[in-house]
């Protein structure tokens, strides 16, 4: 790598100068994933400057996401993951698990390409009251019973979504459907309704991107600098809410949103 001509009259700052630089080797692939980039004290050759402005390149660089340091490794560009794609067809892998005779999958299954045997899911059941956000999706009284369904969902690869599902007690209660030892159900909440005569008949979601909580860049494995977004979704039986989940929770870079608008 050859020497680069760091401008220190330039008004953008010296650190920002070499972390444009790595990033464009990152982004170009001449940094691959997996790969290290220039130590500190190699960088002082290379771009002419002082330990502590190499330093300040690399935290910028983590702090987007694109590098990862490790101790014993150095820091490398952070691999690549498999990207989930979500689009509004995904439930109909969930609603054609209600026949019988399917192989057991669901939406996210079918979204991350894997088999049954390949995923697992983590789960928390427990009853509180409905706060005010929940009783406003599911259209019942603040405080009424719910059951809160808290999930992590893994693949090989590792975890790859958090989601909080949610049902009123009373549809639930003393069924199979309230006892997590059923998880993973196939075709999750909508062949979990059926079991009880509620047919969902509509989807209703609203996307948000925000930064990670503590809690979920534990969980997810997620990095520095790598925001997430977030799903709030309703599901309908005819005009009556029957399930919310606040919030789903996927890493951002591993997931694209895909859509399709028919104007006929």
């Amino acid at each position: 790598m050859a020497r680069v001509i760091i401008d220190p009259r330039s008004d953008r700052p010296v650190y920002k100068q070499v972390a444009d630089d790595l990033r464009r080797r990152i982004t170009s692939g001449e940094f691959a994933p997996g790969d290290s980039i220039p130590s500190e004290k190699e960088m002082e050759g290379y771009y002419g400057v002082g330990r502590t402005t190499a330093r300040q390149s690399v935290a910028l660089l983590r702090a987007e996401g694109l590098v990862i340091t490790e101790h014993g490794r150095g820091t490398y560009v952070r691999p690549r993951l498999p990207v989930r794609r979500l689009s509004g067809e995904r439930y109909r892998a969930d609603r054609d698990q209600i026949g019988d005779g399917q192989p057991p999958a669901t939406s996210f299954t079918k979204d991350q390409g894997i088999g049954w045997s390949e995923y697992r899911l983590d789960r928390t059941f427990t009853e509180i009251p409905a706060t005010p956000e929940l009783a406003e999706l599911l259209a019942v009284p603040e405080g009424t019973p719910i059951l809160e369904r808290r999930f992590t969902f893994h693949t090989v690869d590792g975890p790859q979504q958090m989601s909080t599902s949610c049902y009123p007690l009373e549809l639930v209660a003393g069924t199979p459907v309230a006892d997590p030892a059923n998880e993973p159900w196939p075709g999750g909440n909508l062949a979990q309704l059926a079991t009880l005569g509620i047919t969902v008949t509509k989807v209703t979601e609203r996307v948000r991107a925000r930064m990670p909580m503590p809690d979920e860049m534990a969980a997810l494995d997620i990095p520095a600098g790598v925001p997430v977004i977030t799903v709030t979704r309703v599901m309908l039986a005819g005009e009556r809410p029957v399930e919310a989940a606040v919030d789903i929770v996927i890493p951002a870079d591993r997931v694209e949103l895909n859509y399709t608008i028919d104007l006929d």
